[in-house]
């Protein structure tokens, strides 16, 4: 099958550090060229796959502090994707919504997979005008605020099975991987270390956005004995940072819409502790993988008997639920629906 991959501009594919949405299309698109598929990834110019790479741009926008409208290059690369349609049996859209009213108009099958938060209430309008059009979400809860949208199937993410190793013994810190906001609340993760008396690694960035967020609400409590602040780390300190610790902590105070780094930490054999939100009840088995949780004490309480989850167990549920393969088959069946000119229905949750 003839597929193309449009990735965001923000990060190369694969991200160099942070970026959940371009290391999930890097990983799908690779999958596929590996099941024999032709492959047409349109991203960054510094991007890395075994796919055809059409870049309209050659450096991640984020990382290319000379950029200074985002916006333009987004839809320079749309309009090639368009001139170039009819190459393809599939278009695979990762870019939020911004193309929708040039895809409405394709002749051929398009998805658009939507990665981020959809509790915005300006998206209602424009989902529901646009409900003819096929999105998929990344887990059910994604879904709730945008019921008139045209969904065809939930496909959680999927990891290379030998991306991360599987680490049996625990540690002996917590971790806390990811952005440093007021939506991940590291501060929770900070509270639940020292009250538990362990120490606690944070490897996180800070985006510019966040950046007095951080210096007003966390600088202070990272000098706390038991904190030590990593900053951003790459793809390869993963393995070490997250199977070295005895649990990830993912204390979220928003409506996660899946949460990559808790299946990274379960490949790994760590178990999670996750406040409830989103994603996160459907992500990690309570009592198997990790704990949910409700609130500051229950957080508290399940990290001191983390030691009581089998690390073996966590990464065999990585390994049955969230593996690359079967996420790329969840989306080739989408696909082969949009090739049949079939309109994709029903619901895929692929990691049950």
């Amino acid at each position: 099958m003839r597929i193309a991959q449009v990735a965001p501009l923000a990060e190369r594919v694969p991200p160099q550090l942070y970026g959940g949405t371009e290391r999930v299309v890097s990983f799908l698109t690779e999958e596929l060229v590996r099941l024999g598929h032709d492959v047409t990834l349109y991203a960054s110019g510094d991007s890395q796959t075994s796919a055809r790479l059409v870049s309209l741009w050659p450096h991640a926008l984020r990382l290319d502090d000379h950029v200074q409208d985002t916006l333009a290059p987004h839809l320079l690369m749309l309009e090639y994707v368009i001139q170039q349609a009819h190459e393809f049996d599939v278009i695979h859209f990762h870019v939020s919504e911004f193309h929708f009213p040039s895809a409405r108009r394709l002749a051929v099958g398009h998805v658009t997979t939507l990665h981020g938060r959809l509790d915005i209430p300006e998206l209602a309008p424009l989902f529901h005008e646009f409900h003819d059009l096929p999105v998929v979400s990344i887990s059910n809860a994604q879904r709730t605020p945008l019921p008139d949208a045209g969904w065809v199937a939930t496909i959680p993410h999927g990891l290379p099975a030998d991306l991360l190793r599987f680490q049996p013994e625990p540690g002996r810190y917590l971790a806390f991987l990811g952005r440093i906001s007021p939506e991940k609340r590291v501060d929770r993760a900070i509270a639940i270390a020292t009250r538990c008396g362990m120490p606690l690694r944070i490897a996180a960035k800070v985006d510019p956005a966040d950046q007095d967020y951080f210096e007003r609400e966390i600088r202070q409590l990272l000098a706390h004995p038991l904190v030590q602040y990593v900053g951003e780390i790459s793809e390869t300190q993963k393995d070490e940072f997250l199977g070295g610790a005895s649990a990830l902590l993912f204390p979220i105070d928003w409506p996660e819409p899946f949460g990559l780094v808790m299946i990274e930490a379960l490949a790994c054999g760590t178990p999670v502790v996750a406040f409830r939100g989103g994603s996160v009840a459907e992500v990690i088995d309570h009592g198997v993988t990790g704990f949910v949780v409700d609130s500051l004490d229950d957080a508290i309480e399940a990290t001191s008997r983390i030691q009581t989850i089998d690390r073996a167990r966590c990464r065999a549920v990585f390994e049955k639920r969230f593996n690359v393969t079967r996420m790329a088959n969840d989306y080739l069946a989408v696909y082969e629906q949009l090739r049949s000119g079939r309109s994709p229905t029903g619901m895929l949750t692929g990691a049950t």
